[in-house]
């Protein structure tokens, strides 16, 4: 996850990245040995050690699990060759990587047999272990393999995350509280700067990192050059202890730094206020207690009579297939929200729950960063026409993932179905395009100022329909 652009929360915030967000269907459990046969139909309880020759070796077994799963759940059918190639490259990869200039990994050809090929996967790991037992760990041999595996399909979303790649997500999705500073940061693509958005009441904030700040160096490390990841486990630390941010202000470019102490930080997924009698609410992904922190605030601002509603979802990459399901049915009262469609065709709608609360006009805000979960809720309001959606084309991600644990605490996440809209639009790669299109530069720092053309117009349109209701 950390060479993407990507949501993700641990002692801060990472925002902005709805390259690598998603709509999570669920976790799958470890011990789930349900397959799926080439024809397309489910067979329940067949015993993975009957596929996978279980020798009692637990990272030959890891091998013969993420080979079974990706086999079984991946969403679109694919070569045997393809996972024996994926495999062979990164175990190259990570040997040069440990200075083999010239790695003898063995090239190999599927048979077209399953057995024989997660054999040939199997052996594959175990001869590089043998040529080269001091370049790596046997770990580290299993983990690049599996890694290799899912990167050879091709597609972005389908990856192994490691322990503490799944914890992060783990946290982001639950919505729990952190050891940090309370910040968004993002990584500008072209430059590489680290920018900072501090969260409302936290020490960031109060320690005056402000909207659009630049973060230089943590505690005189510079930032340049360094993933998302990297940054964020310079920043957290024990709760009480300082950490030394250089920044850049957005605003002349001066330097300063600011020494804030880190606590421990509950980072909501909503952020709301009243304004000109409109109810702005921002919501930053789609976890498990996000639908409850929307419809909280918007029925505070029934409460207070608001003339209308905006749901912001710009930068919002994604996160929960059923938050996305909730968050849709506050708004739209009965029907479907959303259909899934896996390998074998099969498909399964998702209906609203039957909570609407009743807020009208409503305008979602969208951008190209608005991905997955989100354009589930884009698409399914505008099908309905129970708001206008208004910014540019969504990014475009109609597929969705399941994760699945794995005994070492990593996990799989593979893309196990696509996604279709009320009206059956398959939006993937395609996007979501806004009924009103007001384009505007991505940038955390213009977000709800005075030079946000996009609130604003979000703004005009709900004064005007309340208008034309009052007439």
């Amino acid at each position: 996850m950390s060479n993407r652009l990507r949501l993700a929360v641990a002692a801060v915030l990472v925002a902005a990245a709805a390259l690598g967000g998603a709509a999570y269907v669920g976790r799958a459990s470890a011990d789930d040995s349900a397959v799926i046969s080439e024809t397309g139909t489910r067979i329940a309880g067949l015993d993975l050690s009957l596929l996978s020759g279980s020798s009692g070796d637990a990272n030959r077994d890891m091998i013969a699990l993420a080979y079974n799963r990706v086999q079984s759940a991946y969403y679109k059918p694919f070569d045997d060759e393809t996972l024996l190639a994926g495999e062979q490259k990164a175990l190259v990869a990570l040997l040069k990587e440990h200075k083999i200039s010239h790695p003898a990994v063995p090239d190999v050809t599927a048979t077209g047999d399953r057995r024989r090929d997660l054999a040939l996967v199997q052996s594959n790991v175990a001869t590089v272990e043998k040529l080269y037992p001091n370049a790596a760990t046997n770990d580290e041999y299993t983990q690049a393999a599996i890694a290799g595996m899912l990167s050879a399909l091709g597609d972005p979303y389908t990856v192994y995350l490691s322990q503490a790649e799944i914890n992060g997500l783990d946290e982001q999705l639950a919505g729990g509280n952190f050891g940090g500073i309370g910040v968004y940061i993002a990584q500008d693509p072209k430059t590489g700067a680290i920018v900072v958005d501090p969260i409302e009441g936290n020490p960031a904030i109060k320690a005056g990192v402000r909207p659009g700040d630049i973060i230089v160096s943590v505690d005189n490390e510079p930032t340049l050059g360094l993933k998302l990841d990297a940054v964020e486990r310079r920043i957290r630390g024990p709760f009480g202890t300082t950490v030394s941010l250089r920044l850049k202000r957005h605003e002349g470019g001066q330097t300063q730094v600011v020494r804030v102490t880190r606590a421990e930080i509950h980072v909501p997924s909503v952020r709301a206020k009243m304004e000109g009698g409109i109810d702005y609410v921002r919501l930053a992904d789609f976890g498990q207690t996000s639908a409850d922190e929307v419809r909280s605030a918007m029925l505070e601002g029934k409460r207070h009579h608001a003339r209308g509603y905006i749901l912001d979802l710009r930068n919002n990459g994604g996160g929960l297939l059923d938050a996305a399901v909730d968050i849709s049915s506050l708004f739209i009262p009965q029907g479907t929200i959303v259909s899934t469609i896996d390998r074998g065709g099969d498909k399964e709608s998702k209906s609203a729950t039957g909570r609407a609360i009743g807020v009208s006009p409503l305008v979602i805000l969208v951008n190209k960063y608005t991905a997955s979960a989100s354009e589930i809720t884009a698409g399914a309001v505008q099908d309905y026409r129970v708001g206008t959606i208004v910014g540019v084309k969504t990014f475009g991600k109609g597929v969705v993932q399941s994760l699945y644990p794995m005994p070492d605490k990593s996990a799989l996440k593979i893309t196990t179905a696509r996604y279709v809209t009320p009206l059956g639009r398959d939006i993937h790669h395609k996007g979501v395009v806004p009924d009103v299109t007001i384009d505007q530069r991505v940038d955390v720092s213009i977000i709800d100022t005075a030079n946000d053309k996009q609130l604003a117009a979000a703004k005009s349109i709900i004064l005007k329909k309340d208008a034309a209701n009052i007439k």
